[in-house]
């Protein structure tokens, strides 16, 4: 479990990014935490592994404080994978990225076995022996996901995951963040990709100016006009269509998602008369 208690963090600067955040984060949970820039998401997530400790308040993992834990012991239990890949590779080739993590951890054993499944995860063989560097920026965000997940960590941070991600990419991302779920681990994703987290269909934390906004399931929050307007958040492209449709058949409800919940809604409508 991750849990943030009444949690406050101001930076070396002095600016104030979190402002008294409480919430809890349950084994298993698929959470996505959103906002404007600025809102204080990646300074929240960063606490979950220990890169950040709380200028007030504290950070429970499996309830253990993290000011009582490194980084490196924290990186055993919490996956970080960072918004800007080049901020964490550092390696000559591809392979030797995600040996790295592997024998940092210990995990000498099978190595080859887990190095070799985590270029497949990410279509990354054909790349093994090139530079990270040499690679295009969504290829490279590939290698900081395989260099992080290798270890199989029992949580998961994602940190705008679908940045520089073409479409294959991200539904390829998409079925591992399913795969990781089924399998019970707890993931958290920071994203504006709304088209990508509807499709995922987590809880849902935003974040204003430091403070939690709202916390709820999709449909609550990503179909509330008011929450994306003050969250900086674009509707999805089907909950903008209902929008319109709504506006001349006021009978359609408002909080629609999904393809499949407009087509249900206009058959509902249209066998009860009234379209």
């Amino acid at each position: 479990m991750l849990e943030v208690i009444n949690v406050s963090y101001t930076y070396p600067s002095g600016d104030t990014a979190l402002k008294n955040v409480s919430l809890k984060i349950s084994d298993g949970e698929l959470v996505a935490i959103m906002g404007p820039n600025g809102a204080g998401k990646s300074t929240l997530v960063k606490h979950f592994n220990g890169l950040l400790k709380p200028s007030k308040g504290k950070v429970l993992v499996d309830g253990v404080n993290t000011t009582n834990m490194t980084v490196a012991e924290l990186s055993r239990k919490v996956g970080f994978v960072f918004q800007n890949a080049d901020h964490q590779l550092f390696a000559e080739t591809v392979e030797k990225e995600i040996e790295f993590t592997l024998k940092n951890l210990g995990l000498h054993e099978n190595l080859e076995e887990l190095k070799v499944k985590a270029l497949e995860d990410f279509d990354l063989i054909k790349y093994r022996d090139k530079s990270p560097f040499s690679l295009s920026g969504g290829e490279r965000k590939r290698v900081a996901l395989a260099s992080v997940l290798c270890a199989n960590p029992k949580t998961i941070i994602l940190d705008e995951p679908t940045a520089g991600q073409d479409l294959v990419q991200k539904n390829n991302l998409l079925e591992l963040i399913r795969r990781f779920h089924s399998e019970g681990k707890t993931v958290v994703i920071v994203s504006h990709d709304v088209e990508f987290i509807v499709d995922i269909n987590p809880r849902i934390i935003t974040l204003v100016n430091g403070e939690i906004l709202c916390d709820g399931d999709v449909q609550d929050v990503l179909a509330n006009k008011m929450i994306l307007e003050y969250s900086s958040l674009t509707p999805a492209q089907i909950t903008e269509f209902a929008w319109r449709i709504c506006e001349e058949l006021k009978p359609l409800p408002n909080n629609i998602i999904t393809v499949d919940q407009l087509i249900e809604a206009l058959k509902t409508h249209i066998i009860g008369g009234s379209l």
